[in-house]
């Protein structure tokens, strides 16, 4: 972690990049951000993109437009949890869109790990992909504590039908309890993406100090796997008033970030966030660089990162 020295004092520095220590957050879009990094100068990208949660609008505010937002807005985008297709086709280009700088800013053979919800993690697969990475695995999070079950009933909808009502107590005896098809999540998608190499393995290797993992890394026991069992964020861990509403775990960010950098290396996220990757990053002893729309979790992240 950062020494005393270098936490006290935040400051502003003259590009606008807010300064603590080891760490860089910029406020802004990342679309209008990223171009203005230099290229091949971040050694990984962990990042939560926004994605579709159940009662989020458009410009991603959960509880209509005079809420604060939940992450970085994307326009135009259907609301909430329509399973219109449009959805996924958007993510999609949104993903290529910044999957493009993405590649640009990270050295070659540097890793760019993104969180998705399930069902739409082909599309995030898609868009990075298009931009130019190699779709190196899925992972996925495991968790199994907190996990709201979202299927409805169709009782109601059975009793606004214009039958009589032993015609509505046969339908709905017929459909047995059956309920809308969203079972109970127990994990979240990961993709893990990486930027082409220049060369083999080794060659990037020494020339960069990325492209391999560190099979030493466990985080539950055993060897590195794809599927990762932690504990969603509880209050203790996301701090005093950050009501982020997907905060992920340090143990499993700082363990992916442990696994595909080195001490001392880059780790980028442009959507920071409360700034849980960067507080992980810091822990892991890497620099931590972010980028954030809201002003709000912008600051939640700058004080986070800052203890």
């Amino acid at each position: 972690m950062l020494d005393t020295d270098e936490t006290r004092g935040e400051e502003i520095s003259p590009d606008g990049i807010e300064s603590t220590g080891h760490s860089r957050l910029r406020i802004g879009d990342c679309r209008a951000v990223l171009p203005t990094l230099e290229a091949d100068s971040v050694h990984m990208v962990l990042t939560d993109p926004p994605y579709f949660l159940d009662g989020l609008d458009s410009a991603w505010r959960k509880g209509g437009k005079d809420s604060p937002r939940a992450t970085g807005a994307i326009g135009g985008l259907p609301v909430g949890m329509k399973f219109d297709p449009r959805q996924g086709r958007a993510l999609q280009l949104f993903m290529e869109e910044v999957g493009g700088e993405l590649s640009r800013v990270l050295k070659p053979g540097g890793f760019c790990l993104a969180f998705s919800q399930p069902r739409l993690a082909h599309r995030m697969a898609s868009g990075l992909e298009d931009a130019g990475f190699e779709i190196r695995d899925l992972i996925a999070w495991h968790f199994t504590g907190k996990s709201q079950f979202k299927a409805f009933s169709q009782d109601h909808f059975v009793r606004r039908m214009t039958l009589d009502e032993r015609d509505q107590d046969a339908l709905i005896a017929s459909m047995g309890g059956r309920r809308t098809p969203q079972l109970r999540p127990q994990f979240e998608a990961i993709i893990l993406a990486q930027k082409p190499r220049v060369g083999t393995f080794v060659e990037n290797w020494q020339h960069h100090r990325l492209g391999l993992m560190d099979a030493a890394q466990s985080l539950n026991g055993g060897s590195p796997a794809n599927v990762m069992a932690v504990e969603k964020a509880d209050k203790s861990e996301k701090g005093d008033g950050n009501d982020h509403l997907t905060p992920k775990p340090l143990r499993l960010l700082e363990h992916l970030i442990r696994l595909f950098t080195e001490s001392g290396q880059t780790v980028l996220d442009p959507f920071m966030g409360s700034g849980s990757t960067g507080v992980a990053a810091l822990a892991a002893g890497r620099e931590a660089m972010g980028i954030e729309l809201n002003p709000e979790y912008a600051a939640m992240a700058r004080k986070r990162m800052g203890e």
